[in-house]
């Protein structure tokens, strides 16, 4: 039996007449992104080396001066992954990866000209997290990522010395089908113009004074 034949009299939960309740009128089935576990850590990584490609203007004179640092995307690449069930711990499992979150560089040449580079910052995480197993669809892990640099030095090599402030958002999550009660389709209302009329405020007065005021 498909999901919407198994659907079929009861649209409106509770109520074999089709009326709604509470202002439910129909089980949805929809797919979405589930989150099963997530965690968060922000650490500070001194002294943390960034070499530079793709330097824009591409033939700076040295040596180069820091100006700011930060993340160019709020993904990052999750690698050497390890997934451990912890026996003594039911349903939880230790986590081992390695986040590499892209960041940009930018900084000032010895003639102060402006120019920018791109690399890598690399964060080594081992957590505790609830990793669900023993399904035919296994769950994925992600990172969200955000990284910001206030200060740094160049060490030559196209190679940066930084100070860098990392978050990362570590979710267990799979694209699963789900069941909900429903209130129907959303109301989307018209969208209201902007105007800038220079009559707008004396078309809004009321025509005739009022005794209230």
């Amino acid at each position: 039996m498909s999901f919407c034949n198994n659907n079929g009299a009861d649209r409106c939960p509770g109520n074999i007449s089709g009326n709604p309740i509470n202002g439910l009128c129909e089980k949805v089935c929809v797919t979405v992104r589930k989150v099963f576990d997530a965690c968060m850590t922000q650490s500070t990584l001194e002294t943390t080396s960034v070499t530079l490609t793709n330097l824009t203007p591409s033939d700076p004179t040295l040596p180069l001066t820091f100006v700011s640092g930060q993340s160019t995307s709020s993904s990052g690449t999750i690698t050497a992954l390890t997934v451990t069930p912890l026996a003594d711990r039911q349903g939880l499992s230790r986590v081992q990866a390695t986040v590499t979150i892209p960041v940009v560089i930018n900084y000032t040449d010895a003639n102060g000209v402006a120019g920018s580079g791109t690399g890598t910052v690399s964060y080594p995480l081992d957590v505790v997290m609830c990793v669900p197993t023993g399904s035919v669809f296994p769950v994925e892990l992600s990172a969200r990522v955000n990284m910001a640099s206030p200060n740094g030095v160049y060490i030559g090599d196209s190679t940066f010395s930084i100070t860098a402030c990392v978050t990362i958002v570590l979710k267990v999550e799979a694209d699963v089908e789900l069941l909900i009660p429903s209130y129907g389709y959303c109301r989307i209302p018209e969208c209201t113009p902007y105007t800038q009329e220079a009559c707008q405020g004396v078309f809004d007065l009321p025509l005739f004074p009022s005794c209230n005021q």
